[in-house]
């Protein structure tokens, strides 16, 4: 997978993974990285698959209506590309936390929902859920940062309410942060995340 991989001065911090939304690319989301955890690793992914030109990580039918055969085969894609980037740049791969935004936080949400050992946590900035009617593996002690807008027109707030309740049945320990903006990311929202992963992942 076409990616970036920025070296952190402090290797006993999780490597933080971040994943795009639709038409966005591997360096995107690198500065929330840098605002959340500024002496991780960054790996940075773009995705795979093209929709009229713009890269996404797995393709969708419809406006929220994903393939969910071709999200699942991304999934695993993603999930052993993790494994070999583990072994090229030389980082704890049980120690990796997804930051994902629209498309890159259904792909983080959908790791977690196929892969109890993928990630140590992760912050999904809105979030869908990925697929209904699956057993989740056993998340417990994972714990999740999910930021929602409430007047977000691509992903209702009972999308986030019902990520959140999946996750918390899972194990996972979730808390859910509303702006009152629609989709875009917000500034708030990433420091409320910072403020998360300083409490939940380092503390």
């Amino acid at each position: 997978m076409k990616h970036v991989f920025h070296k952190g001065s402090n290797p006993d911090l999780p490597t933080i993974l971040v994943l795009h939304g639709t038409g966005g690319t591997e360096t995107d989301l690198i500065p929330l990285a840098e605002m959340v955890s500024p002496y991780s690793n960054i790996l940075g992914v773009r995705g795979n698959v093209s929709e009229h030109g713009m890269s996404r990580f797995f393709r969708r039918l419809a406006e929220g209506v994903f393939d969910v055969e071709d999200l699942i085969f991304r999934t695993k894609e993603l999930h052993e590309f993790l494994d070999e980037a583990a072994k090229t740049y030389n980082f704890d791969r049980s120690n990796v936390v997804a930051i994902g935004y629209s498309n890159g936080a259904n792909i983080a949400g959908s790791l977690l929902f196929h892969y109890a050992d993928s990630l140590k946590g992760a912050i999904l900035h809105h979030p869908m859920v990925p697929l209904r009617d699956k057993e989740l593996p056993d998340l417990s002690g994972v714990p999740v940062f999910i930021a929602a807008g409430k007047n977000d027109p691509m992903c209702a707030p009972q999308e986030s309410e019902d990520l959140q309740q999946l996750l918390e049945g899972a194990g996972a320990s979730v808390q859910l942060h509303w702006e009152n903006h629609g989709h875009q990311l917000s500034r708030t929202e990433v420091v409320a995340a910072a403020a998360w992963f300083k409490q939940n992942i380092i503390s």
